[in-house]
């Protein structure tokens, strides 16, 4: 529905069309280029709340989080130049994670683009340098095609596959005022049907497999109950590295971890890939430096994907190009009504699942410590891991149980993106419970937004698990280099006395067992708070053996 033109700056032009497109929370840290924006924001506090950080950074992670967890678009708005800068992480997290947020930030005034007079905060073709980091870019020239420009970004963030986008808007421009005509948001795309052929070639593929296997991704987060019904109707087992767990809860019978999944990999015929790069079988259990294009094995593979790319990058024998809820409905309809349990098949898939549950409890203290998260969170809370031991751990010792509870950095593996991101998560679910798992350095890239969560009110929980190092690369060091160790350890505050000066709740646990009633208090009181759990130097073990396996 078109409205009268209106009167407004660049700024509220901005800000009413992001609330047209249902956003009712941005990420931010305003500067003097994005004054006009800040200022429409106050003037419509009561419809969209405004989450000041401390750094770009966290910001963006914050936006990040909050998509990551919803599958909506979130919004961030950083000044231009060196603010635009340190967000690129991020955008690169959320391009690589395919997850739909939105960038709002300023530029220089209108006379001085493309000059290079060095006015503030410029850098060279910022337009361009997003447009590498992003699905879609542009910059609004004039005040009346703000509405338009807007709606165009959540269009792109929405259709097909979703990513991040950007807008700029010069300082002036930004500022003037001008006759505006809102319009209404955006309405998410509805997906076309899958075609019947392609159907058809990937229904001829599953129903000659002896023993498929389906392999799932963030692209197939929204399909849960197609894939389910998929994976009951053919008794297969359903696995996921990062983006797809919880899709199929990992303590039903046919979900099961990505290290559970290997020990059935010698027997598969046939993977059904939906939503997924298909890392596991094409890097992670064939030696990450290899490139493969096709199954190894001579394995078949049918893949359901929204990107027309991925079909190129990875060959299918039965490429399906569609939404993977709609072409998994059709598939198990085609499939028509199960006739008999395969109960050989769940056999093996629990022998599987029991085997790596025995063979997991020597990766201590890690297990120790997930186990005791995992049974303090409710099936719905959110685990948001780091890259740290127990993070590494997570991927095969923590059992997922709903989708887009666990969210991770995918492939980008940006340290620091944790703590951030789970207070996104947090803020947009105030209700539900919330933990970050990171280690002492991933930790402190981001540690001054504790001020975010207390002034904000963002209940969420962090343990932080304290080895003194860049646990990963002091390992690597003393294994690969006879143990020339430079620039990885580190030397921390108390965290627990540190988040009580800055006005959280601090706590200190050194075993699982302690960790126990620490942990459920936090929870409990749903305040800001950081556990402090200092594990040593050298004393986890290594999860390796469970994440890369030999070719």
């Amino acid at each position: 529905m078109c409205r009268s033109a209106v009167p407004m700056t660049g700024g509220k032009a901005i800000a009413e069309t992001l609330i047209a497109n249902g956003v009712t929370t941005l990420f931010g840290l305003p500067g003097a280029q994005t004054y006009p924006l800040f200022d429409a924001l106050a003037q419509r506090r009561d419809i969209i709340r405004t989450v000041s950080a401390r750094h770009e950074q966290g910001s963006a992670y914050m936006a990040f989080g909050a998509a990551k967890s919803t599958g909506k678009p979130h919004v961030y708005s950083v000044v231009p130049g060196a603010g635009v800068l340190n967000t690129t992480a991020a955008l690169s997290t959320a391009y690589a994670t395919s997850t739909p947020v939105l960038c709002v930030t300023g530029q220089v005034p209108r006379a001085f683009l493309g000059r290079g007079r060095g006015h503030l905060h410029e850098i060279p073709d910022q337009l361009g340098l997003l447009k590498t980091l992003t699905k879609w870019s542009a910059r609004i020239e004039r005040v009346e095609d703000a509405p338009e420009i807007v709606n165009e970004a959540f269009r792109q963030m929405l259709t097909g596959r979703p990513g991040p986008v950007a807008v700029e808007m010069s300082w002036d421009t930004m500022a003037e005022t001008a006759p505006i005509t809102l319009i209404d948001g955006v309405s998410p795309p509805v997906p076309a049907a899958a075609d019947a052929a392609e159907i058809a070639a990937a229904l001829a593929v599953i129903t000659a497999a002896r023993r498929p296997m389906i392999m799932v991704g963030g692209g197939a987060q929204h399909a849960a109950a197609a894939i389910l019904a998929l994976a009951e109707r053919l008794d297969a087992p359903v696995a996921a590295f990062r983006g797809g767990r919880g899709i199929v809860a990992e303590t039903h019978p046919l979900g099961l971890s990505s290290a559970a999944a290997h020990a059935l990999w010698p027997e598969t015929d046939v993977v059904i890939g939906i939503g997924s790069r298909l890392e596991m079988p094409t890097m992670r259990w064939t030696g990450m430096m290899g490139y493969f294009d096709r199954l190894p094995g001579g394995r078949k593979l049918v893949r359901i994907d929204i990107d027309p790319a991925e079909m190129v990058r990875l060959l299918a024998d039965a490429p399906v190009v569609a939404d993977a809820r709609v072409a998994t409905e059709a598939l198990v309809a085609a499939l028509g009504p199960k006739t008999a349990t395969d109960e050989a098949a769940r056999a093996r898939i629990a022998a599987a699942k029991a085997s790596l549950a025995a063979a997991i409890v020597r990766v201590q203290p890690e297990i120790g410590y997930l186990e005791v998260i995992r049974a303090a969170l409710p099936d719905d809370g959110f685990f948001v891991p780091e890259l740290c031991q127990a993070g590494f751990t997570s991927y095969f010792g923590f059992d997922v149980r709903t989708p887009r509870t666990y969210v991770t950095e995918g492939y980008q593996g940006t340290l620091g993106f944790g703590f951030p991101t789970a207070l996104g998560v947090k803020a947009i679910h105030p209700e539900r419970a919330v933990v970050s798992v990171t280690g002492d350095g991933g930790f402190m890239f981001a540690m001054p937004e504790l001020a975010t969560a207390v002034r904000e009110g963002i209940g969420l929980v962090t343990v932080v698990f304290d080895n003194h190092a860049y646990g990963n690369v002091r390992r690597d060091q003393q294994r690969l280099y006879d143990g020339r160790v430079i620039a990885s350890e580190l030397t921390n505050p108390d965290f627990a006395r540190l988040a009580e000066v800055m006005g959280a709740d601090g706590y200190r646990a050194d075993s699982p067992a302690a960790l126990a009633p620490v942990l459920a208090k936090a929870l409990a009181a749903n305040r800001p708070a950081v556990i402090h759990v200092d594990v040593g130097v050298d004393r986890e073990a290594s999860p390796w053996e469970f994440i890369h396996f030999p070719p």
